[in-house]
């Protein structure tokens, strides 16, 4: 995760995929497709459902690979912002528990389980390395494929708004230059009444 989060300038998101004896464990982390600024992540519908296959393909149980949504803030605050909780409530609400879990700069992070049948209950759990457990060696090359290969920025949208006239004219101006002008003396008694309205 952490350098996930450090190699870009956008935000990242992927499924966290639990052990078969830990749900909670993390031994791994997916990203899927996806477009991303600085404060949104959109994922592509069809690399989701791939990403899915593959998972059952591997002999894994949903449980394990579609309930941990672990996403980054490229700010230092890792609390999660209103479209975080709108994504989690829609995507994940239906299933029977689920995990958000966001890691922000200075390695500051939040995790909060929801469960969604019998009482229905949400609490904020805590976030640790645990280093008793095997893992595999720092890999930053394929790391740095897989995010290559499944992050893109968002272009900016550009903005029509200097190409604009505007509305009004400037009340610095001795005539408006708007074409509603030449008309507004058909809307007035005479023009002497139009020119002081104007005035």
């Amino acid at each position: 995760m952490l350098f996930l989060r450090d190699y870009g300038d956008t935000e990242v998101g992927g499924f966290g995929i639990g052990t078969r004896d830990d749900l909670l464990f993390v031994e791994d982390i997916q990203l899927v497709k996806q477009v991303c600024s600085w404060a949104h992540v959109a994922f592509d519908d069809e690399s989701v459902a791939d990403f899915f296959d593959r998972q059952v393909d591997a002999e894994r149980r949903p449980e394990q690979f579609a309930r941990i949504w672990v996403h980054t803030h490229p700010g230092d605050c890792p609390r999660p912002s209103m479209t975080d909780e709108e994504t989690f409530g829609r995507v994940f609400g239906r299933s029977d528990w689920a995990v958000m879990f966001i890691l922000a700069c200075e390695g500051q992070s939040y995790a909060r389980l929801r469960f969604n049948v019998g009482p229905c209950a949400e609490v904020e759990i805590p976030v640790g390395v645990d280093y008793l457990r095997p893992f595999g060696a720092s890999e930053p090359d394929a790391w740095e494929q897989e995010y290559l290969t499944n992050v893109h920025a968002a272009q900016p949208v550009r903005s029509m708004a200097a190409e604009l006239e505007p509305a009004l004219a400037s009340p610095f101006e001795e005539k408006p230059t708007n074409s509603w002008y030449e008309s507004w003396f058909d809307y007035a008694a005479d023009e002497e009444d139009a020119e002081e309205l104007i005035v």
